[in-house]
Formats: C-alpha cells, structure tokens, sequence
C-alpha cells in the first residue's frame, strides 16, 4: 500500500490525524508544515488546503483508486475511518453518535480551547501585550462548561460515542490533555480524568503525540512565529 501524505505540525489538531493512522495502521509519510515559519501559506500547501491550515492528507490510493487529497481534520478523520473500516461503530445509530461528538469538538471543543490558550498564555505575552481579563474569562468559563458536558456524557459512557472507542475520542484527546494549560480542574470531572488516562495509555495514543515533538516551540517565547501566525 502506498503511504499517505501526511502534512502536519505536532498540535492538537495535528495530533487527531497522527493518532488515528496509528491507531490504524496504516502507511504514512509526515511533510512538515512550519506553521511558525509561515509554510502554510505556501501555493503547493494551498493547492491541497486552501484554507491554509493543517492537517491535511494526500491519499494516493483514493477511491477508485485514484489520488486524493483532504482537509480540515475532521473530514479527514471521517475519511479515514470509511478507508478502514474502523473506529466509526456498526450501524447507523453508532455513527449518529460517533458523528454528533465529532462535530461538537470541531465546533465547540477544538475553537474554544484554542482562544483559551491564545487569550490565556499568547496574547499576554504579545508586543505590545494584550493582557485581556474579560477574554480570558471568557473562554477559561466556556472551556469549563465543556469539559462539564464531557464529564456528564462519560459518566454514562466508556467513551463519547458509547461504549466503543472512535474518531470522536481521538478527535477530543489532543485539546483535552492540554486542560491545564486551559487553566481547568479535573477535581470535579472524575469520569473525564478517567477518560484521559484510558487514552493515554494506548499505544498508538502514545506514538502519535510523538511525532515531531521535538518540533514544538513555546509561541510564547517566540515573537517572529507570533507575527506569522497572529499576523501582527
């Protein structure tokens, strides 16, 4: 089989596509995208993410054999899972569920967490800085709330969609387990501390937060990335 492209940066929405071909199996070559450095806006990554953002994959065995390429993490999570076979459930209903978590983390999770870390540990350190209590308030309470559902729905379930693990889990794990860097308590949330460690304990789990993480920078510390990504 011949291995995927994967374009990415070690982040949390990188990390759901590295993950998921772990937990797969399948073949995958990584083409770094230098977020910090500006690569995303270069015109071959804009020909495969126009939206420039990572991840986004190049599959050369496509449907029907032949090459495609997709972004936005999510659909890529989704694709993959269809390629597969796996980590989607069985039947309709199970991909009711797996779906709805999906769409509430690439809604609300993934975006909120986010402006979290950006308000909470970026902005504050900005030239001129932007300390901003009211938008710091802001999302630390609404990363809260969240991770409240969360803990409300593994309360009832192992995993998000049920009891089976799948695109949704790994969709969420990589914001998640950066909850302290959102300022967030789990004293309250034992069914999602529960979740966390059950997650970080697979393997693959393991092996695709790995990947480059020697790349990964502290953005507070790094005022020339600052500039390219919050363009100031």
């Amino acid at each position: 089989m011949t291995p995927i492209e994967l374009y990415y940066w070690p982040t949390p929405n990188g990390w759901k596509i590295t993950i998921a071909l772990e937990e797969i199996g399948l073949p995958y070559e990584v083409r770094y995208v230098d977020i910090g450095k500006g690569a995303q806006y270069e015109p071959a990554f804009l020909d495969i993410s126009p939206n420039n953002r990572m991840p986004a994959i190049v599959d050369p065995d496509g449907p029907g054999g032949a090459p495609i390429s997709v972004f936005e993490s999510g659909a890529i999570l989704q694709y993959l899972a269809r390629k597969s076979g796996r980590f989607y459930g069985e039947g309709e209903r199970d991909r009711v569920a797996v779906e709805q978590w999906l769409m509430w983390q690439m809604g609300g999770l993934g975006p909120m967490a986010g402006q979290a870390h950006h308000f909470l540990k970026y902005a504050p350190s900005m030239d001129p800085p932007q300390d901003l209590p009211y938008a710091k308030d802001r999302y630390r309470a609404e990363v809260a709330r969240l991770y409240g559902v969360m803990n409300r729905r593994l309360a009832d379930a192992e995993f998000l969609a049920g009891d089976f693990y799948s695109i949704a889990d790994i969709a969420c794990y990589g914001w998640a387990s950066l909850w302290e860097g959102q300022e967030q308590t789990l004293d309250d949330k034992p069914h999602l501390a529960r979740w966390l460690d059950t997650l970080a304990a697979r393997p693959a789990v393991r092996r695709g937060i790995a990947v480059g993480a020697e790349k990964r920078k502290n953005l507070a510390d790094d005022k020339d990335a600052q500039k390219v990504l919050f363009r100031r």
